[in-house]
């Protein structure tokens, strides 16, 4: 069953995706060569704690952290550790939640460590733009395929890969609810877009192959040819003006 969101409930939500902004936008300016993931996330959480909201990935089906910090060709849910520390060319991917009041936020991005690679730098871009085009069509009357469908079409373009094991989700009252958004499809296919849903559209795109393989902790996603792999998120509000970003500070 999709949930519609009322103006009052969508205000609740805008509250904690600027909360998830708030602290990747922190997160992100501590991003250097010779910092550790277990530090950033360390981090995160003390900084949930001052602002009063509960992070929404710790414990969730036992996921060990507040956040999920993913270097290089891990693709998504990677587990900070303090003995993981960030070199200069990395990129590292921030995939963060916060409840507040009930209601959750969900956001990620791709930063660089230091000077990267031309080619790493594109791929961060490429990425973030294919969220945009996906966002760009969430309006009452299209169809949740279309945002795939505007995501794929644009990154593979380049010649990149949509991951397909994981997608993007509706998300308020819980952090994962229907729908399921994936990145990549037919346009004009799948359920049609109504004002009042919220969805978490997070395109995760690879330099190589498309396929992703999970490693023995049980979380951390990587890419079969070990390319780079690139992941950009924010929490979407279709509402009768468009789409509107709420993870945005």
């Amino acid at each position: 069953m999709i949930s519609l969101k009322s103006e009052r409930e969508l205000d609740q939500m805008r509250k904690a995706g600027k909360t998830v902004a708030q602290i990747l936008d922190e997160m992100s300016q501590l991003v250097q060569p010779g910092i550790t993931t277990g530090e950033l996330d360390r981090y995160a959480e003390s900084r949930c704690k001052e602002l009063k909201v509960v992070p929404a990935f710790k414990g969730y089906h036992g996921f060990p952290a507040t956040v999920c910090i993913s270097v290089n060709d891990e693709v998504v849910h990677g587990i900070p550790s303090p003995k993981r520390i960030l070199k200069q060319g990395d990129i590292v991917g921030l995939d963060f939640g916060v409840s507040r009041e009930g209601w959750y936020g969900d956001s990620a991005r791709t930063v660089a460590v230091g000077s990267i690679h031309q080619e790493a730098q594109k791929l961060i871009d490429v990425t973030e733009e294919g969220l945009k085009k996906g966002i760009a069509v969430c309006h009452e009357g299209n169809r949740i395929f279309d945002i795939g469908y505007a995501v794929q079409n644009y990154v593979e373009g380049f010649g990149y890969s949509v991951v397909r094991e994981f997608v993007g989700h509706g998300i308020g009252r819980a952090l994962h609810e229907d729908p399921q958004v994936p990145n990549y499809g037919s346009k004009g296919k799948g359920l049609l877009l109504k004002v009042g849903m919220v969805l978490a559209i997070e395109p995760m795109i690879n330099a190589g192959r498309y396929e992703v393989r999970v490693l023995e902790d049980g979380w951390t996603a990587i890419t079969v040819d070990h390319s780079l792999s690139a992941h950009f998120e924010h929490t979407v509000a279709i509402t009768s003006a468009g789409p509107e970003i709420l993870t945005l500070v």
